[in-house]
């Protein structure tokens, strides 16, 4: 029992040396590759820099204790922090006490629901936002965000909660551009780029083998924050309207009290949620594609518990919300994680930095933050989802669309909100009218095809319907006219069978609605008869009186259906 909450039980008996000689070197590579990154994604949401780093200490060490994930790394990623800045700027004015204190306040009950939801087994309910819809989500996002950061390359003071209003203000402010910024946000954003292009493949030709060059590529963005920084410090930039970090506390994450306050927990409930499943989606997302590498298995409901407790710690020392980061989860794993204790590594590192690095960081120019964010987020554009679901469902494409649109021209908390509603009802409309088959027997087997793609067998007095969905109040309506209309047009018919190896559940409305066929039929003359019930279905059907009162019988195949009601015995 006590391993199944704290799977920490479970890994860390079988922990070994090469086990931590692995761990150790991947915590190594990502805690270079996370100290620029926390900085930057701190002033994606708003908050100070430091807010990036503590968020990334003990909520990846909580995490290593009750997460499931073998490489997932726990920390600030582009999609929530923009999230964040989104939510609790609605409630208060950034760079003040009750920004920093919303924030808190935020991971905390994110944290809380994250809680609940893994200790009542509640992870299924992150299946309600379509894969589809959070691929135009999180796309969207990506142009937000890389919009967002337009203003630090620039060096100016834009604003805005949408891509137009950003898009906007950037234009209002191009008079106020700093030439040195942009010269340091335009070549640390280029820098960047080649770094993920081409830089592996300059170092392998050079000789270096190709883990060797992964790592220094890895490295990528430090280089980008060194130079960067020397040469604010060496010209004296920062006197010339260069925007830095500044001082950064050289300090462990401290103790800090989110607030309770009745007013703000109302105005955050809805953004606090909408992160939740956001982040649980991202994150198992990331958890169960890692460790199907290695066969290894991930439980939902145990991760919304780790990410749950993960995010109650960011909240009681300094941090804001966090989740499952794709790219530190893939650096993690690529540089060869065994368990959760790299993440554990990766939080002493991060300490160590926060102690005694933190004071290098001062001439950091926020150009070059902004650089790594826009480069990070720019992977997550992918229109393709569009050509695809256009290809595949209109009905997708045109969710997709809507969730894009809503996201870019109102903002991201609107936009994931149609994504999760239009999730919703495409599952509802789907859902509401099945696909509805009528079957014949294929001559010379047992099997029963749809008439209108096969060659079957079928007999006038006796008409085989096959559902393929469960029935429940949306669809039972459909399915009660579909049987009646269908049967009022042949006067031949005696009995009507309804094929079930499909439905594998049958709510209250959906029995009336099989009751009042059942009815109908009869004063048409016409017998009702079920086939291939799953048990499951049937023992709630004996459960009522249903099965007395229907005019037929329920046969354990439709081959065994046909044999009886047919007097010229088709199945032969």
């Amino acid at each position: 029992m006590l391993k199944t909450y704290f799977p920490i039980l479970d890994w860390g008996r079988a922990y070994n040396k090469q086990a931590l000689s692995n761990d150790l070197i991947a915590a190594v590579i990502v805690t270079i590759m996370l100290i620029p990154q926390s900085l930057a994604y701190a002033l994606l949401a708003g908050l100070p820099p430091e807010a990036g780093i503590y968020a990334s200490i003990l909520p990846i060490i909580l995490y290593a204790i009750f997460g499931t994930s073998r490489a997932l790394a726990v920390g600030p990623v582009a999609v929530v922090s923009l999230m964040t800045a989104a939510a609790i700027g609605e409630v208060a004015a950034q760079g003040t006490m009750g920004y920093a204190l919303a924030a808190l306040t935020l991971a905390l009950m994110s944290g809380v629901i994250l809680l609940v939801m893994g200790v009542f087994k509640l992870g299924f309910l992150a299946n309600f936002l379509s894969h589809p819809v959070i691929a135009g989500f999180i796309t969207a996002s990506g142009i937000i965000i890389a919009a967002s950061q337009l203003k630090h390359i620039l060096g100016v003071d834009a604003s805005g909660h949408n891509l137009l209003e950003l898009v906007l203000s950037l234009f209002e402010h191009l008079g106020q551009v700093n030439l040195p910024t942009l010269v340091i946000g335009v070549t640390a954003t280029g820098f960047l780029f080649w770094v993920r292009m081409g830089m592996k493949p300059m170092l392998m030709r050079l000789g270096l083998s190709a883990g060797a060059a992964g790592v220094a590529t890895k490295a990528g963005p430090v280089l980008a924050v060194v130079f960067s920084t020397v040469a604010v410090w060496a010209f004296g930039l920062a006197d010339q309207g260069v925007r830095i970090v500044g001082e950064v506390p050289q300090s462990l994450p401290p103790l800090t009290m989110p607030s309770f306050s009745p007013e703000l927990l109302r105005d955050l409930a809805v953004p606090a949620l909408l992160i939740s499943v956001i982040g649980f989606v991202e994150s198992i997302s990331v958890a169960q594609t890692l460790a199907a590498k290695k066969r290894q298995r991930i439980d939902p409901d145990q991760e919304l518990i780790g990410l749950g407790a993960a995010n109650i710690g960011a909240a009681f020392t300094g941090g804001y919300p966090v989740t499952g980061g794709f790219a530190r989860s893939v650096v993690n794993y690529d540089a060869g994680a065994e368990t959760p204790a790299a993440g554990a590594f990766t939080a002493v590192g991060l300490a160590i930095a926060a102690v005694a690095l933190t004071p290098l960081v001062f001439f950091l120019p926020k150009a070059t933050l902004a650089a790594t964010i826009i480069v990070a987020v720019l992977s997550l554009v992918d229109f393709s989802v569009l050509k695809h679901s256009w290809n595949y469902s209109k009905a997708d494409f045109m969710a997709v669309l809507a969730t894009i649109l809503l996201t870019l021209g109102v903002g991201v908390e609107v936009g994931v909100s149609a994504g999760v509603i239009l999730s919703v009802l495409l599952y509802l409309y789907r859902t509401s009218r099945p696909h509805i088959a009528e079957v014949g027997l294929v001559a010379g087997t047992e099997h029963f095809r749809n008439i209108l793609r096969h060659e079957v067998q079928t007999h006038p007095t006796l008409l085989t319907i096959r559902v393929d969905e469960s029935l429940y109040f949306a669809n039972a309506r459909y399915l009660e006219d579909y049987i009646l209309n269908r049967v009022s047009e042949d006067k031949a018919l005696k009995h009507v069978v309804l094929m079930c190896p499909a439905v594998n559940f049958i709510d209250l409305s959906a029995l009336e609605s099989l009751e009042a066929i059942n009815l109908r039929l009869q004063e048409m003359g016409v017998t009702l008869h079920l086939s291939e019930v799953k048990g499951p279905v049937m023992d709630r059907l004996q459960k009522t009186h249903f099965l007395n009162a229907l005019t037929g019988q329920v046969f354990l195949s439709q081959y065994q259906a046909t044999h009886e009601l047919t007097p010229l015995n088709v199945a032969k």
